[in-house]
């Protein structure tokens, strides 16, 4: 098959969508003997995939299609031609809203999520009007949509009322040669240096976007459970500023301990693991999610997590995360003061979390995207 994949969502490499098509170019590489794979990628993007140039064919999209309407607009009318130009069997556009509505050969979408349709407030309208309506009507132009979890797929069915048999869910994975469990005091000192964090904290890996990843209510529930416990306790925020991040950060000028509440930014890919292996806890306490990566990468390092089940988050953590009520402060802050105060509590977490993050690989998820590709090209 010759195998398209459109990689303008990457966001530079600061966004889970990115991690997604990262991971499946990566095990794609592999494949390179039986099938062509050609990636559309923007120019100042290039040199994220330089680990692929030698066994794919990368074109070069000019940056002026860079910014959200440009891009779109890019898809829908240039993208098609290269698409012909290339003899393509199949195009995979990875997010929702780039989605092709000709159809210049087979044609996939992945879904992340529909978090739009959960919460009001998480877009402009604009925005939230392209993705409640335009979308939809592309979503039921794809020849298969890949849900990343049951939950996104079921909010496929209910509010772009694409088919069930053009919904295949394949589940997320993660680079088990990245995240595996290391030696904490190791990792408390990589902490320190890398990013002066000298006391036991509490970490959070999402981009700093409210109010869907409910940053306002943790330092709430921070602030309580500081109060409450008088510890030297630090939060750690790691994650780029998104949508309404000036209400987070006014946030933590406001709290009564926000003076032990750090933002780091983006983290890299390589001080990640060490930051999962050195933290106390994850605290992730979505408001929804589709799938929900840092849960599962930070229990593959041996790290306890604390999360909300809101969207996929229940089906992805099971049972091995101590659970609370993102919408209840008081919930999150008890469920802080259990797990940083009761060491058996974080080892019995621990073990749990690293059985529960054995299920998620990208190699598989891989395969089965690879096994979408040729479904569709079949018909």
């Amino acid at each position: 098959m010759r195998i398209g994949i459109s990689t303008s969502v990457v966001q530079r490499g600061r966004t889970g969508v990115a991690q997604y098509v990262f991971a499946l170019v990566r095990e794609f590489l592999s494949q390179t003997a039986q099938h062509q794979f050609i990636l559309f990628v923007l120019e100042q993007d290039l040199p994220l995939f330089d680990f692929a140039t030698e066994k794919m064919r990368i074109i070069s999209v000019p940056e002026r299609f860079r910014p959200p309407v440009t891009n779109i607009l890019w898809h829908q009318a240039r993208l098609p031609r290269l698409v012909r130009e290339q003899q393509l069997d199949v195009l995979h556009v990875p997010s929702y809203r780039r989605l092709l509505w000709l159809r210049p050969c087979a044609l996939v979408g992945t879904i992340h999520d529909l978090a739009p349709f959960h919460l009001g407030k998480k877009y402009d309208w604009k925005r939230m009007f392209y993705g409640r309506v335009v979308v939809r009507r592309l979503a039921q132009r794809q020849d298969a949509i890949i849900a990343i979890s049951e939950n996104t797929a079921r909010d496929i069915a209910r509010f772009f009322g694409v088919p069930a048999a053009r919904t295949i869910v394949v589940q997320n994975g993660i680079d088990h040669e990245r995240f595996f469990p290391g030696e904490h005091q190791a990792a408390k000192s990589f902490a320190a240096k890398q990013f002066g964090l000298q006391w036991p904290f509490l970490l959070y890996v999402a981009r700093l976007e409210h109010p869907a990843k409910n940053h306002v209510r943790l330092i709430a529930a921070f602030d309580q459970f500081k109060a409450a416990s008088g510890s030297d306790w630090r939060l750690v925020f790691g994650g780029s500023d998104w949508h309404g991040a000036e209400a987070i950060h006014e946030a933590i000028q406001r709290a009564r301990f926000g003076g032990d509440i750090r933002t780091l930014g983006f983290v890299s890919d390589e001080a990640l693991p060490d930051l999962y292996r050195a933290a106390t806890a994850l605290v992730y306490p979505s408001l929804h999610e589709g799938f929900g990566l840092p849960p599962v990468e930070a229990m593959a390092c041996g790290c306890p997590v604390i999360a909300s089940t809101r969207g996929a988050l229940g089906e992805v953590v099971g049972e091995a995360a101590a659970v609370v009520d993102p919408e209840d402060i008081g919930s999150i802050a008890k469920q802080m003061q259990t797990v940083a105060g009761d060491t058996k509590i974080r080892q019995q977490l621990r073990a749990a979390g690293l059985a529960r993050a054995r299920r998620f690989d990208w190699k598989r998820t891989a395969e089965q995207t690879l096994k979408v590709y040729e479904r569709v090209t079949q018909r």
